[in-house]
């Protein structure tokens, strides 16, 4: 190891959490606070149902969800709506009578 460019290791260093857990690892730091550890965290006490059930996180989720797809589909209706009538448009042809030339007819072609 190069000297002077390493932090200096604290192999006792105190790491202490919110819910009033401590224990002691190695670190760079003498000292560490975290807010949530083994010993409070919903995942490893087991009341993570409990968390999802309170908050409602799932089922506003899901309610989201189904008005972005609803929205989705109104608007892919909408766009298939537009596409036919611009097709519709497209084909029907709007003819004034003065861009009609008179049909020819035997009688009218200039012959005698």
């Amino acid at each position: 190891m190069k000297a002077d460019i390493h932090p200096k290791y604290y192999p006792e260093a105190q790491v202490s959490c919110a819910c009033g857990n401590a224990w002691t690892t190695g670190s760079t730091l003498p000292e560490i606070r975290v807010d949530v550890c083994s010993a409070c965290h919903p995942f490893f006490t087991g009341q993570q149902q409990r968390l999802v059930d309170r908050a409602g996180q799932v089922d506003r989720f899901n309610r989201r969800f189904q008005v972005a797809q609803e929205l989705r589909a109104e608007q892919t209706t909408r766009e298939t709506e537009r596409r036919k009538r611009a097709e519709a448009r497209r084909l029907v042809e709007i003819v004034d009578e003065q861009d009609v030339e008179p049909l020819a007819t035997g009688a009218d072609t200039g012959e005698e």
